[in-house]
């Protein structure tokens, strides 16, 4: 049977998760669905998980350089002409995989596809929407509504751009729409073909910190800039982390305060000046948070 359609799975120590991510896969019943599973030696019950699936999926186990190294060894391997990649604690909603391979077929021209998804928790139930927008490449410079799980592409962009940057922990992902979208405009399906899981030991929601300044990192290094966007979304992880919150007026002003003194380091480290509006921005935020906490005693 010809190949239609490869998924790639990255795993490592995901049993808990496992069995649910590559059942929602098999159950999307597509024709020539190819299976492929990359995963890191795990010591738990994966690899018992992996075996259980007799012919209906490849597997190795064995140490691996991480994700991006699994995923990457996954699309060499991958010989469908659409590839999907779903990480081994996410899921894909039922007929995700056939809308997807529909537009595809009808639209030659699209090299990649990405959906709506949402937010689930361990227990696979509905937490919130993931944030997506319509395709605009100047604006996922800076903000990723791209959700991972909810992006499919031709084997052909994988020969033409290569695969994941292995030197990138948190933002690989990220960094391969930026690479392949400033040649290729994304065909946005409008959607909800994946669910992406947060819980506590997520790899994305334990490290927020390290996870935005590999961002900031990354776009520096590719753009030679940094969209004050992403310059206020670390200092506002880096005032969470302090424990502040904005519950009254009183704790607000303490956040916003913290804010705007981790912002204008970052402005300075990052640009190496805080621009005249972003200046004129934070005094206002300053002054409002301020007004709001008087008004409350």
């Amino acid at each position: 049977m010809k190949t239609n359609i490869s998924i790639v799975t990255p795993s490592y120590n995901q049993g808990h998760f496992l069995r649910r991510t590559l059942d929602s896969i098999i159950e999307q019943n597509v024709e020539g669905l190819e299976l492929i599973v990359f995963d890191g030696g795990s010591t738990d019950d994966s690899v018992e998980i992996l075996e259980s699936y007799g012919d209906k999926l490849f597997y190795t186990s064995e140490k691996d350089e991480g994700q991006s190294d699994a995923v990457n060894k996954g699309f060499t391997r991958a010989s469908g002409e659409i590839i999907g990649w779903l990480n081994s604690d996410d899921i894909y909603y039922p007929n995700a995989l056939n809308s997807v391979l529909e537009v595809f077929e009808k639209y030659p021209e699209v090299d990649v596809i990405y959906g709506k998804a949402d937010h689930i928790d361990e227990s696979d139930k509905y937490m919130e929407d993931y944030y997506t927008e319509k395709w605009d490449y100047e604006r996922l410079k800076e903000v990723c509504y791209i959700c991972q799980p909810a992006v499919f592409f031709r084997k052909s962009v994988i020969e033409q751009y290569g695969g994941l940057n292995k030197d990138l922990n948190y933002c690989m992902d990220y960094e391969f729409w930026l690479r392949i979208g400033k040649d290729k405009p994304f065909y946005y399906l409008e959607q909800k073909l994946a669910g992406s899981r947060l819980y506590v030991e997520n790899k994305t929601l334990g490290n927020r910190v390290a996870v935005h300044k590999e961002i900031i990192s990354m776009i520096k290094e590719k753009f030679k800039t940094v969209p004050e966007r992403w310059i206020y979304n670390l200092a506002h992880v880096l005032a969470e982390e302090k424990g502040l919150t904005r519950t009254n007026g009183a704790e607000n002003y303490k956040f916003v305060r913290t804010m705007v003194k981790k912002s204008a380091y970052l402005f300075f480290i990052y640009q190496k000046h805080i621009p005249i509006r972003q200046f004129k921005e934070m005094m206002s935020w300053l002054r409002h948070a301020k007004r709001m906490a008087s008004e409350e005693t």
